[in-house]
């Protein structure tokens, strides 16, 4: 089992799980962050941070795309060990359907 981002993460990107995880696992897109499941030593301590709501369990048979989706963007994003500011207007997005196909953005974070 691992923990998955799913896409209540995207346009809100909190980063309140980044600062609770032991083994730093958490690696951030322009709008989203996803986690490594081949580093993530499924603790569930990043799930109850996560003000959106957006982290579970891979237990959930429904998971399989996220868990793809975390697993690809690992791989291609930089590694987030500190938090940072969410975006100005993340509570806005907080709970909108259909962000994946809306709002996600390949795109590495910046900082």
């Amino acid at each position: 089992m691992t923990y998955v981002v799913t896409e209540a993460c995207i346009k809100c990107k909190y980063m309140d799980c980044v600062e609770v995880c032991p083994v730093d696992c958490f690696y951030e897109g322009e709008n989203m962050l996803v986690i490594n499941p081949d580093e993530c030593i499924d603790c569930g301590v990043c799930e109850p941070e996560c003000p959106a709501e957006a982290i579970f369990p891979d237990t959930d048979g429904e998971l399989g795309k996220w868990l793809e989706v975390n697993r690809d963007y690992a791989s291609q994003w930089p590694n987030i060990t500190r938090k940072a500011p969410a975006p100005a207007d993340a509570d806005e997005f907080k709970g909108v359907p259909d962000k994946f196909a809306k709002y996600f953005s390949p795109e590495p974070g910046k900082r």
